[in-house]
């Protein structure tokens, strides 16, 4: 995450231009001017609070130093990861015990930015509790919430957001109106050549009238254009009381009332469905945030809507505006509006198949985890890794599912075997909320009951929970003792061994690896186990002086990771290599290894990885005589430990290092020399950082001017 970015924020870019809503602008510019720190836009589904938000966000951008952040919430089920949820929109990846509340709280104290909160609806409640504790604890912050309904919370300023302005009379100035306007843009989107004309107009004028101005029924009938003419669709609408027969059943207990118009445009779209069309619209309905054809496909499918036509349902659902199609980089993606998807949930409880297809829902998520444990440490890890974060809303979905329905087996199952995306892709966090709720939910034991078990004694080691780790890790050895999994042992030794790490016990540290099982076992669910045991081994040699020792273990572990085409414990392989070689006074050596390691683990954006990486580069540097460096390095990697939580985890050798990195710098430079080079490092892109880290020499970069507010 860059610096420029964290300026920035994450808006995403308009997929299309903004029509109308300028006196709506305004009025949002003009609150956030005066005293106002919580705006909601409130008003029915489908009337573009999302869209007016975005645009608002986007030109209040300068204004705010710290930059605009866009937090999502509609994939959530649950308010007690709200704090979650908002941490990971920031460039915050805390990884400590405390409360992640508490954590963003700090967080936020000094600076100065903009959250929205997008689709408040279904959290009211704790988004009230959530925003008021932040605002109490930082001054700066100001938050944008979109909700079908107030927050209530305290000092709230509610903004009704109204549908766009339609034409009271018929003559020519009526195609300016607003909603004709967004028709007739949408309509130039489905019919190619469409353009206003004399005759068009007033056909155009008299359907966005129909409408009622509402954004989503304006895009849902334009997308119909290409069946029909304006004038065809309309008088289609002007019959509104079949749809709304049908449709009042779905809705019935929606919160706010849906607007007529809407229920009209959603109720008569979905008419104009073929019914394998609504049906796959109803099951669609399960999946959280994103997702591919082949989940719709495992999902969605059964004697009554075959596999081979998802493609070309899911094609023609984009081309109605019912799904938004996502290219991404790991392949096409889909989505659906929150308010089309409440349609679509509403048909399924009426078809009797809610309870089968999100336990569907859950199976497929089940065996995309159970696959990507056993993958993780082979070649394809990377591509893993990034499907496995882009899935994160489903992971959690189904998870939820487990907790509600009390399967304590199935919780387990699935909480434990998503230890790699808890421990080494940054969520330690939210890996602990399920684990522990698993583990209270099915104690007995098992090897479903031992994984978890494993696993939360990874999220103990990344958080620097030492009580926590030591607790687990005996326990551990007991389960482990009853597992014919012949890769159990290694995977033990590991946590027994980390744990008198944390303590600085390092002796007891060899010992428990020496005793541990040496060659990698043929098969198991502790693979990784045997790789992180021979790391921590390795680290153990280092910090007794065995540098020598340190080396040959690093150089066995990196032979079997290049075996097995793997990148995060090579990366690991590495740290522990360029270690051994800076206590042999090696530092070129140590530098090679050291920047092959950062490379490793900026691919898959391990962030703790990053910090330790860079700041043994530091040390590397001033063993060079390269004070500068050294302490421009070491700004860079406190960046990165303010978002982890706990500086070097806690680790008392890691931080006797890096306080011995600092002392020799600021004695070889000064101290003021020492400030301005570190602060320089400590202001500068972290990508920037990342490749002065990773080039052998040259100047290190300055950071860009701040941005002055407005």
């Amino acid at each position: 995450m860059t610096i420029e970015q964290r300026r920035v924020g994450n808006l995403p870019a308009a997929r299309t231009g903004m029509v109308g809503r300028r006196t709506e602008l305004a009025e949002i510019r003009r609150l956030f001017a005066g005293a106002a720190r919580l705006v909601t836009l409130t008003g029915v589904g489908g009337v573009g609070k999302t869209r007016l938000a975005l645009e608002a966000a986007a030109e209040l951008q300068p204004t705010f130093r710290d930059g605009v952040w866009l937090v999502e919430l509609s994939p959530l089920g649950q308010g007690a990861l709200l704090a979650h949820t908002i941490a990971e929109a920031l460039p915050l990846a805390d990884q400590t015990t405390r409360p992640m509340v508490d954590v963003l709280a700090d967080y936020l104290a000094e600076r100065e930015l903009l959250l929205v909160l997008d689709t408040c609806e279904h959290l009211t409640d704790a988004c009230a509790l959530t925003v008021q504790e932040l605002m109490r604890a930082a001054p700066g912050l100001r938050i944008l919430a979109t909700s079908r309904r107030p927050l209530d919370a305290a000092d709230e300023e509610v903004f009704t957001v109204e549908p766009l302005p339609v034409p009271e009379t018929d003559d020519p100035a009526s195609a300016q109106a607003d909603a004709v306007v967004l028709l007739a843009e949408r309509a130039a989107q489905s019919v190619p050549g469409f353009a206003v004309s004399d005759a068009s107009r007033a056909e155009l004028v008299r359907l966005s009238r129909r409408l009622d101005g509402l954004p989503l029924a304006i895009e849902l009938a334009a997308a119909r254009l290409g069946e029909m003419s304006v004038g065809e669709l309309t008088d289609r609408l002007d019959d509104r009381f079949t749809v709304l027969g049908e449709t009042d059943e779905v809705v019935a207990g929606t919160e706010p009332p849906w607007h007529q118009a809407l229920r009209t445009a959603i109720g008569w779209s979905h008419q104009l469905c073929s019914p394998a069309e609504r049906l796959l619209w109803a099951r669609l309905s399960v999946f959280a945030g994103t997702f591919d054809a082949e989940a719709a496909r495992q999902v969605c499918t059964d004697a009554r809507l075959a596999a081979e036509h998802i493609p070309g349902l899911l094609a023609d659902l984009v081309d109605t505006s019912i799904l938004i199609w996502q290219p991404t980089g790991g392949g096409e993606r889909y989505r659906m509006l929150d308010t089309l998807r409440e349609y679509g949930a509403g048909w399924l409880r009426g078809l009797g198949e809610e309870d089968e297809l999100y336990r569907r829902h859950r199976d497929y998520y089940q065996v995309l985890a159970h696959r990507a444990d056993t993958a993780w440490m082979g070649p394809d890890q990377t591509a893993w890794h990034e499907r496995t974060v882009t899935e994160h809303a489903n992971l959690r979905a189904a998870l939820d599912l487990c907790l509600a329905e009390e399967d304590g087996h199935a919780a387990l199952k699935l909480s434990g075997e998503l230890w790699f995306l808890w421990f080494a892709c940054g969520f330690s966090k939210e890996g602990r909320h399920y684990l522990d709720r698993a583990l209270a939910l099915a104690p007995a034991a098992g090897p479903a009951h031992a994984k978890a078990l494993w696993a939360s004694g990874l999220i103990a080691i990344v958080q620097g929970d030492a009580e926590t780790l030591g607790r687990v890790a005996g326990t551990f050895r007991t389960a482990a003792t009853g597992e014919t999994d012949e890769s159990a042992p290694a995977a033990a030794a590991y946590l027994e061994g980390a744990n008198f790490t944390m303590n600085g016990q390092m002796t007891r540290t060899a010992e428990v690896l020496d005793a541990a099982p040496r060659p990698l076992p043929a098969s198991g669910r502790y693979q990784a186990g045997w790789f992180l045991a021979r790391t921590i081994r390795a680290f153990a040699h280092v910090h007794l002086g065995q540098f020598a020792d340190a080396a040959a273990v690093a150089d066995d572990l990196r032979a079997e990771c290049a075996r097995h085409g793997e990148t995060w414990a090579h990366a690991w392989g590495h740290y522990m290599r360029a270690l051994a070689a800076l206590g042999l006074g090696r530092t070129d050596e140590a530098a090679d290894h050291a920047r092959t390691a950062l490379d490793g683990k900026r691919r898959l954006h391990d962030s703790l990885g990053i910090a330790l990486v860079v700041d043994l580069l530091a040390s590397v540097a001033v063993a060079s005589g390269h004070a500068e460096r050294a302490a421009w390095l070491l700004g860079s990697a406190e960046q990165i430990w303010y978002t982890l939580g706990v500086p070097q985890v806690g680790q008392p050798e890691l931080v006797a290092a890096r306080k011995k990195c600092e002392a020799q710098a600021r004695r070889l430079i000064g101290n003021d020399a020492y400030e301005t080079a570190f602060d320089a490092g400590h202001h500068t892109a972290l990508d920037t950082c990342i490749a002065y880290a990773l080039s052998s020499s040259g100047v290190p970069p300055q950071p860009p001017s701040p941005t002055p507010a407005n």
